[in-house]
């Protein structure tokens, strides 16, 4: 143990290489020997080496990325849309279960997750000393005992941002690997979304919702020491999508309301508008906790792409609001969808957000047109 009274750092004196005794010598110029500092940056090498091996191995067992985000919560990426786990004392929570071909991968990443956090045991006391002691509770065959790695947790429920297939495909999979225990025997976890979410033909009935909510939010019980939320911003992407807010880890998964890879999909035909995108946005921002000059603080969770921040989703509701303004000018001028699709008004942006053939900007700018003209 390192004590203030008794450390003595050897360093090098400014006459020459000469060892120093003197405790924490001020008159000294340079350490050339080990110090708490060095020891610490050991340590801290050391479980970033661990960290990055933790979820190496995650990621190559199963062709899938898996990214620690703040506290419990963790992002599996590659399944289809983003996957945001809650993982811990009370089992997992699901945000999203991915496509459906992706299902049997994601169902193994998760279990693993499950099983590389919860394989942490508590470290083992020194059963040395007269303050210490040889006693039953802290002797090396106790320890051995209840230190041993936890079972890891099922998965206990599954929330759907959108019922679309790259963030709903997996749930069937999901649920059946999963335990609830409502009643008196356990039944598959359950799933849950808003009672908006467009119909679902294509689904099994094992993949549709055991509950759904109304009004703008529903507050589930504390899970994993935390309070989840799930919020409804009405006629964004679809009519009936959700996001989720976990309260103590600073973290809001926002499902494709919020795209860093791509332009937002509005899917009008479900529901979608331009206005109620933006306006999500904003209740994102109104949500969100800044850290410093609008970056840091809350972490968001897009559908899709990397993570963001407030300062991210200030920008993307920017350009939508910038776009959005331009469309609106040019059907007041009387220009048909074409003559408004022909004259680029993304152009700006497209480097960066124009790279999906799934959905391209030309569809942004057709789902902009419609969403301002109703009209058949």
């Amino acid at each position: 143990m390192f004590e203030r009274d008794t450390v003595s750092l050897p360093i090098l004196r400014r006459e020459g290489r000469k060892r120093c005794t003197r405790t924490f010598c001020g008159g000294c110029a340079i350490a050339t020997g080990p110090t708490v500092i060095d020891v610490a940056a050991k340590w801290n090498i050391a479980l970033i080496a661990v960290a990055i091996a933790f979820f190496a191995a995650i990621a190559h067992a199963q062709d899938l990325r898996v990214l620690p985000v703040r506290g419990n919560i963790y992002v599996i990426v590659g399944g289809g849309g983003n996957i945001v786990a809650s993982v811990g004392k009370d089992g997992i929570l699901l945000v999203d279960t991915g496509s459906a071909t992706m299902s049997d991968k994601v169902v193994r990443t998760v279990q693993e997750l499950a099983r590389q956090v919860t394989a942490s045991p508590a470290p083992q006391r020194s059963c040395v000393g007269v303050v210490q002691g040889c006693l039953w509770w802290n002797s090396s065959g106790f320890l051995a005992t209840t230190a041993a790695p936890a079972a890891p947790k099922p998965i206990v429920g599954i929330i759907n941002t959108s019922f679309d297939a790259d963030h709903a495909g997996g749930n069937a999979a999901l649920a059946r690997a999963g335990r609830s225990h409502i009643g008196v025997a356990p039944q598959e976890a359950w799933i849950i979304s808003h009672e908006s979410a467009p119909p679902r033909q294509g689904f099994p009935s094992e993949a549709l919702p055991t509950e759904t909510y109304s009004g703008p939010y529903k507050k589930l019980n504390y899970f994993n020491g935390e309070g989840v939320v799930v919020w409804h911003p009405p006629a964004a992407h679809t009519a009936g999508d959700s996001m989720v807010q976990f309260r103590e880890s600073e973290v809001l998964a926002a499902g494709d309301i919020l795209n860093m890879s791509d332009y937002p999909v509005i899917d009008v035909d479900k529901g979608g508008s331009i206005q109620g995108t933006i306006d999500a946005l904003n209740s994102i921002l109104d949500m969100a906790v800044v850290e410093h000059m609008m970056e840091g603080g809350t972490m968001i969770i897009p559908g899709h792409g990397r993570i963001a921040d407030s300062a991210d989703v200030a920008y993307y509701r920017d350009l939508v609001t910038i776009i959005r303004d331009r469309v609106r000018e040019m059907m007041k001028r009387g220009m048909t969808l074409p003559q408004i699709q022909a004259a680029r008004l993304t152009r700006d942006y497209d480097p960066r957000f124009d790279r999906n053939p799934a959905w391209t900007s030309s569809m942004f700018i057709e789902a902009i047109y419609r969403s301002l003209n109703p009209k058949p």
